[in-house]
């Protein structure tokens, strides 16, 4: 049975001062000194770390036991600077950080390994004992190491509120947000660059030496940031699911979400449904079945919006799960549409996917779960629906840790005319999700940070683990990423689809990530090509997409089937779907 991180923010819609910083020494300086933290914090160096009982909030009970038999399993809150710029401006956040020991004692022990599963803004801290439990073997070299990122969970938290203008134009309201949130005085703080600061910090209060590190998704980016700041101590760090850090902002990952998520759907999730037609009863041709698919209305249809966002991309994290997918694509396509309330009709769609023969019992608590989550989207629109006829000037509060973060970690492109242009391809080129899309908060967010250059003499080894068809952050940035970095090895998963590889369960994916952290030594080649596993309820692994060459996938970001496939749509809208580039886009639904 294969065991996936299913690390990112799974999400398809996607700020700071004038006077925002930038805490990273010029080039030449980071590459004589890495900055000194234990210096920088001063007193701080010197506070009593209070270890207790961990809680986990949102983590099911079951879990929270088998974390508790890690050994030496504990947490607490450290006080750090505010701002690492200014760290004598008397201002500290908490983090809040998890703890294991399970590492043996002397000379095989390689010392503290942090793992962040992503986001930006995922809770981090449940990952030191949840690493000790999916590999045990580097646990027993390892004392893995959790965290909330400062403005996440059980850390200090980031909220911005702001008041609703008297404006249904979408410009005006995301401008409102913005600015709401550019007045709180900790937002400016929220950035990866801080973070890698914390971390380092984290490391001097555990008093070692060096660090390594396990990210996941935007955890990439994050651990990226802290090698090129702290290369001297950067110990074994893998980039697992990674964005593009060959890029200086966050924004082309997010550019090429909605695309992969399409690519996905076409090119493994309806092949899927095609061979498994005794159970799906579908068609054996993908493009009938996205045809049908099409002409229910699809993600046009605020019903085939919610069992996407709910059932059939979360299944793109982790694709033991796409009977769980696939049986709401039927469902959703059947024969006739459920009568009744949007409530009702979930409920009877639900009921005909539990009807599916083959479900484990995982996808039925999946399943639970997404009812569970589309029911709340149903009750939030509602909610929004009446909302809307009250007076303006209501003020909203948002946890807006996810925006501050991608926005404020390099300047997103600001000109609206561009996003216009942005969304009307999507409708084209992306039509599977881009009903979900609209312009991203980072539009209208200005900052100066950028990621530090890494130093090709300073720069450590890492490696960089990536899936084919990857919904979420593309293979194409991983593959940059790759070649971009210093030293950096590259492990392909051709014809897979999953968000989080390691550990994956085969030799050739695990063998050299765990053999690079017991002993530096990294892979010969720069890229490494790996199959599959086979999906549920097969018992071979299929070729979908593009094609492994030398340890690369070649693929193409709109390959001959999605591009068949958006003529589907074409066609059935009559050119009706793209939008005037110079008029609002169309604003998420959900």
């Amino acid at each position: 049975m294969r065991k996936y991180f299913r690390g990112g923010v799974a999400t398809v819609t996607g700020v700071l001062l004038a006077t925002s910083i930038v805490l990273t020494p010029t080039a030449s300086a980071a590459a004589k000194q890495d900055p000194d933290t234990q210096a920088l914090a001063g007193a701080l160096a010197t506070q009593t770390v209070k270890w207790e009982e961990c809680s986990f909030p949102g983590v099911a009970e079951e879990t929270v036991k088998k974390f508790k038999t890690v050994k030496g399993l504990a947490c607490a809150t450290v006080q750090v600077p505010r701002d690492w710029h200014n760290p004598g401006d008397g201002n500290t956040i908490g983090i809040r950080v998890s703890k294991t020991e399970t590492a043996y004692k002397g000379t095989s022990r390689q010392g503290i390994a942090l793992v962040n599963p992503g986001g930006p803004g995922g809770s981090g801290l449940p990952w030191g004992p949840a690493m000790a439990l999916r590999a045990p073997v580097l646990a027993g070299q390892y004392d893995f190491i959790g965290f909330d990122p400062r403005g996440v969970g059980l850390s200090t938290p980031l909220t911005c509120s702001y008041t609703v203008p008297n404006s249904t134009d979408i410009n005006v309201l995301n401008k409102a947000k913005v600015q709401g949130c550019l007045e709180n005085p900790l937002t400016q703080f929220i950035t990866t660059e801080q973070t890698t600061y914390d971390m380092d910090f984290i490391r001097v209060l555990l008093g070692e030496k060096k660090m390594s590190y396990i990210g996941y998704s935007y955890g990439t980016w994050l651990g990226t940031w802290y090698a090129a700041t702290f290369p001297s101590k950067a110990h074994r760090f893998l980039l697992d699911s990674a964005v593009d850090a060959s890029q200086p902002t966050l924004e082309k990952t997010w550019d090429l979400q909605p695309r992969t998520r399409d690519r996905q759907f076409q090119e493994a999730l309806l092949p899927y449904m095609a061979r498994n037609d005794a159970t799906y009863a579908m068609g054996t041709d993908p493009m009938e079945i996205r045809r049908k698919w099409e002409k229910t209305g699809g993600t046009r249809e605020f019903l085939g919006q919610l069992f996407v966002a709910w059932f059939v991309i979360p299944a793109m994290y982790d694709t033991t799960q796409y009977p769980t997918a696939a049986s709401a694509v039927a469902a959703v396509i059947g024969d006739s549409a459920p009568a009744g309330t949007d409530s009702e009709k979930v409920s009877a769609l639900v009921a005909k996917m539990l009807a599916t023969q083959g479900l484990s019992v995982e996808n039925k608590a999946f399943i639970a779960k997404g009812k569970e989550n589309a029911l709340a989207a149903i009750a939030k629109k509602e909610r929004v629906a009446v909302k809307s006829t009250t007076a303006a000037a209501e003020v909203e509060t948002w946890d807006a840790t996810f925006e501050a973060i991608r926005c404020q970690d390099g300047q997103w492109n600001q000109n609206l005319h561009y996003w216009n242009y942005w969304l009307a391809d999507l409708t084209v080129n992306a039509p599977f999700i881009a009903p979900f899309m609209s312009t991203p908060l980072c539009a209208y967010w200005p900052t100066n940070n950028s990621m530090p250059k890494p130093d090709k003499k300073t720069f450590p080894r890492l490696l960089v683990a990536q899936s084919e068809l990857d919904a979420a952050t593309a293979y194409e940035g991983g593959l940059a990423t790759a070649k971009a970095l210093p030293n950096a090895k590259l492990i392909s998963v051709d014809n897979e689809g999953s968000h989080g590889l390691f550990p994956y369960n085969t030799d050739c994916v695990d063998d050299p990530i765990v053999f690079y952290f017991q002993t530096g030594a990294t892979p010969r080649k720069q890229f490494t090509g790996c199959q599959a596993l086979p999906l549920p309820n097969e018992d071979k692994t299929y070729d979908v997409g593009g094609k492994l060459t030398n340890g690369k996938v070649k693929i193409k970001m709109i390959t001959p089937a999605v591009k068949e496939a958006n003529k589907i749509v074409k066609d059935l809208l009559s050119g009706s779907a793209t939008a005037a580039a110079d008029e609002s886009g169309m604003p998420a639904n959900l």
